[in-house]
């Protein structure tokens, strides 16, 4: 088994998802866009949480492709992205010990560039080949 990325709980990964949503909820940019989306919180932070316990603890338990998601929901843009990220910040800088955020955001800011990529392509279409 591959040891953590760095040292984090997944009591801490559940913390940060709900404070993070949380948030979201409340966000004037990101709140409609996840409320559009999401029917069941509890059932989607714990999805959330099983990606963030993937991604760090190498748990195996998440079985998504957030890409997709991110791509198929279709309102989702690339400018959403440095709300997600400040926001997520946030959360990790108020629910963790300075040296565990630093880690985290490091990860996040990773993740939500490629994501961010991934919805431009989306909003571009397929390339030219001609």
């Amino acid at each position: 088994m591959m040891p953590p990325r760095f040292p984090v709980t997944p009591h801490q990964i559940d913390l940060v998802v709900a404070q993070f949503y949380a948030r979201v909820r409340k966000d004037a940019l990101l709140g409609p866009v996840f409320m559009a989306h999401v029917d069941d919180w509890p059932a989607h932070e714990s999805r959330i949480a099983a990606f963030w316990r993937n991604a760090i603890l190498h748990d195996r338990a998440y079985d998504g492709s957030p890409m997709m998601a991110h791509r198929r929901a279709g309102d989702v843009t690339p400018d959403h992205f440095p709300r997600w990220l400040a926001l997520f910040d946030a959360t990790l800088v108020e629910c963790l010990p300075s040296e565990t955020a630093a880690a985290w955001s490091v990860l996040v800011h990773r993740i939500g560039a490629g994501l961010r990529m991934g919805v431009a392509d989306r909003a571009e279409g397929p390339p030219s080949l001609r």
